[in-house]
């Protein structure tokens, strides 16, 4: 077998691993977007957000240790404590739920029925209020996330290629478990949508708002729980990237990527994250591999946007995606 076949085929597995960790964010995307029809530009914070919070309890770091040092000079920084990493994770859940009140409580009750524009911009200064209160809650300093997921290449799957092949796969543990966790996810997102009376309200809502709070439906509880939801999506985000590149602040930059993704597999579309994500992951992999060296390289940073833009000009709802048909 050709060596340049099985090297791709080595990038087209790893490919597929990467798109596991953009759909991750995606996620978060799709499922505000579901309920509310609230693209939400503050996402990618949110997994920041979620994975500085982590950190912190986990390290029993003092939280606005900085600030209050600053104001009465004293060198607090720790409790002296350290929190294990399940307890930290149901905790920071519980930040995240009271984060999600707080959103609908201050911000979002106040705009129902605005238009998508006004929205729009409302999760913008959230991303930027967020990513300033985590700075000031946590510190700016690049800190190392360890939940105690295993690291490193698969033994196993090294090993197997090595004795198909001839040559190792180099398969990491950290994404071979993104994509179990994901593939939870997703199977748990789907049943709960379709199948749920909450589901099933929260469909109702982002029909149309005024209409769900006729027969009843409690658009303030919808919203809290499709938010909370999506900060449980930003926690095992920030988790999966936090672990891989460090908890910093570039990490909120994974909204960006996550943008083609949702071009591709469509807005309303829980499983079209996961299959946007993935030809995302594979296509620009498989584009570096193949004409990266052609073009100068760092192809990966552009062709998930190109793709992109393609779909939009031949199918702009996306894979997925339901196609809106407006009365004019």
């Amino acid at each position: 077998m050709p060596e340049q076949f099985i090297w791709g085929m080595e990038v087209f597995a790893n490919g597929l691993m990467a798109g596991v960790l953009y759909a991750l964010v995606a996620l978060g995307f799709v499922l505000i977007y579901k309920a509310s029809g609230i693209f939400n530009f503050s996402q990618g914070v949110m997994a920041l957000f979620a994975a500085l919070t982590l950190v912190g309890i986990m390290e029993g770091q003092v939280p606005f240790s900085h600030l209050i040092n600053a104001t009465f000079g004293t060198e607090i920084h720790h409790f002296g404590w350290h929190v294990p990493a399940l307890a930290a994770i149901l905790l920071t859940m519980a930040v995240m739920v009271l984060l999600a009140w707080l959103v609908n409580h201050f911000i979002f009750r106040h705009l129902v029925n605005q238009e998508p524009i006004i929205l729009f911009m409302a999760t913008i200064g959230l991303a930027y209020f967020l990513e300033g209160f985590g700075d000031i809650m946590w510190g700016s300093d690049i800190k190392k996330l360890d939940v105690g997921l295993p690291q490193g290449i698969n033994s196993t799957i090294d090993e197997v290629t090595y004795n198909l092949f001839g040559y190792g796969f180099f398969i990491d543990n950290l994404d071979l478990w993104a994509t179990f966790i994901a593939i939870l996810l997703v199977i748990g997102l789907v049943v709960f949508a379709q199948y749920s009376k909450h589901g099933r309200a929260m469909r109702a809502v982002a029909d149309d708002h005024q209409a769900a709070l006729s027969v009843g439906v409690s658009l303030n509880f919808i919203w809290v729980m499709v938010w909370s939801l999506a900060g449980f999506v930003a926690i095992v985000a920030g988790i999966m990237w936090g672990t891989k590149s460090g908890v910093q602040f570039s990490l909120s930059l994974i909204a960006l990527k996550a943008l083609p993704v949702l071009m591709l597999g469509g807005f309303t579309s829980i499983p079209g994250a996961i299959v946007g994500g993935l030809i995302i992951g594979v296509g620009e992999k498989l584009f570096e591999f193949t004409f990266g060296g052609m073009m100068g390289g760092a192809t990966e940073n552009w062709f998930a946007y190109v793709l992109a833009l393609i779909f939009l000009v031949f199918r702009p709802q996306g894979l997925f995606g339901e196609k809106i048909i407006e009365r004019v």
